[in-house]
């Protein structure tokens, strides 16, 4: 690299188990980090599937896959920098007759910004997988547009009217349910009762851990620099390390209380490569596929780049 160090546009949010890169106590070998700050990294998303901003950037599991569908000119390392159990991310009105998840079916359900949002897809999957909801059934309300401008959702996919916020058509009950909002009201409970045990349940049952978030880089970044994949995978990998020695010998104040759930059950609660993470990939490709976010699937390897299919973390 002509003797100087690359520095290279990122945008990454700051976790317990990031917090070394971003504070620079670990760094990559072949570039430096030039960190912008965004405050709400979801606006980061955007900024990267329309116009390319960054050079590395987080983003949402789905985004990226509706982005590949596009062409969009990144590709992803497997690294998950956000996973969340989602049991609990649907609220519904209580007088709008509903009791179990299936008496969503004929119903209007709301979901927060786009329908490609990862937490609607899992939320979505989750009423079909665990509760026999047919999705074609409800119709699905958003707040927002999509990330990926190009993307047309099924014909049960519509805007919410302009003026009015999903938060007051739930407390009104114009709208049964609602993914991704945050309502406190007297009717508005939780759909799936004790929802943070159901989390843990299914990650213990059938290692559902979902993921949120992964990493991507631009691939004339990537193709300039063909180590670079394998740099950034380690770079995270360490700062990872780093953070779990801390966690296990109780040098963290205050844990995140649902890694160190998981982290007594699985032993790791941000695994990073594709082949501990396969389940998790294949039915995020799966979900996307049933859902209508994508037209066909695809393979797991072509997702992320050459260099980083086989490493683990």
């Amino acid at each position: 690299m002509n003797g100087m160090t690359k520095r290279l546009k990122t945008a990454l949010a700051t976790r317990g188990h990031t917090e070394a890169l971003t504070n620079g106590t670990v760094r990559p070998r072949t570039f430096e980090f030039d960190f912008e700050e965004v405050p709400v990294i979801i606006k980061a998303f955007r900024r990267m599937v329309r116009s390319q901003d960054f050079d590395i950037c987080e983003l949402a599991m789905t985004t990226y896959l509706c982005s590949r569908a596009f062409g969009k000119p990144f590709t992803a390392i497997p690294v998950f920098p956000m996973r969340a159990f989602h049991h609990g991310a649907i609220m519904y009105n209580m007088k709008s007759g509903i009791s179990t998840p299936k008496d969503l079916e004929g119903k209007k359900v709301g979901v927060n910004r786009g329908y490609t949002v990862t937490t609607g897809l899992w939320v979505r999957s989750i009423l079909q997988h665990e509760h026999g909801v047919d999705l074609s059934k409800i119709t699905w309300m958003l707040s927002g547009d999509e990330h990926v401008a190009e993307y047309r959702p099924p014909a049960n996919v519509v805007a919410i009217e302009p003026g009015t916020t999903l938060e007051k058509l739930l407390e009104a009950g114009e709208i049964a349910a609602a993914i991704g909002v945050q309502v406190d009201a007297p009717g508005v409970k939780p759909l799936i009762p004790n929802a943070k045990d159901a989390g843990f349940d299914a990650l213990r049952q059938r290692g559902l851990y979902p993921i949120n978030h992964t990493v991507v880089v631009r691939n004339d970044v990537l193709e300039a620099n063909p180590d670079l994949a394998a740099d950034l995978f380690e770079a995270f990998a360490e700062a990872k390390r780093r953070y779990l020695d801390r966690l296990t010998s109780g040098g963290i104040d205050t844990p995140d209380p649902v890694q160190a759930r998981v982290m007594e059950i699985t032993g790791d609660p941000v695994p990073y490569g594709i082949e501990p993470n396969r389940q998790m990939l294949e039915s995020i490709v799966q979900y996307s596929v049933e859902q209508g976010i994508l037209s066909r699937p695809f393979g797991i390897e072509e997702l992320f780049a050459p260099g980083t299919r086989d490493l683990t973390a």
